[in-house]
């Protein structure tokens, strides 16, 4: 029972996580110019970023391992983009560093963390 608890705590801490990034980068993307170039990558921001999220809770009430595999795969994806948009955004001067890095550092974290849980998902699977 203890590994189930386990589980249970690092499922709900990691949806935390993905549910307060997604919400930061919406706060940022509400404090961006309301130019051509701050609408486009705002909108690919919070899209991506909220996605993950999203599919995240796909994935934990998966019907196989497998399929399991699979939406993990699509969060990591949309993690890997939403770390793309920001940055861009810093690049392109749409934000300033200081904005970005937190966000950035926790994309960072978000990803390895999810890679590895797809690792070792499949190999669990083979």
């Amino acid at each position: 029972m203890q590994n189930a608890d386990c589980r249970l705590k690092l499922r709900q801490e990691l949806e935390a996580r993905l549910l307060t990034f997604a919400a930061q980068c919406m706060k940022l993307t509400g404090r961006l110019s309301r130019t051509i170039e701050g609408r486009y990558v705002s909108g690919q921001l919070m899209r991506s970023s909220a996605s993950a999220g999203a599919n995240y809770q796909e994935a934990c009430a998966a019907e196989s391992r497998a399929d399991f595999a699979h939406k993990l795969q699509i969060v990591l994806k949309e993690l890997r983009e939403s770390e793309y948009w920001l940055k861009l955004m810093r690049c392109g001067a749409i934000i300033p560093e200081s904005a970005s890095t937190p966000l950035l550092t926790e994309a960072e974290q978000l990803v390895r963390i999810l890679a590895k849980s797809v690792i070792t998902t499949k190999s669990r699977s083979g």
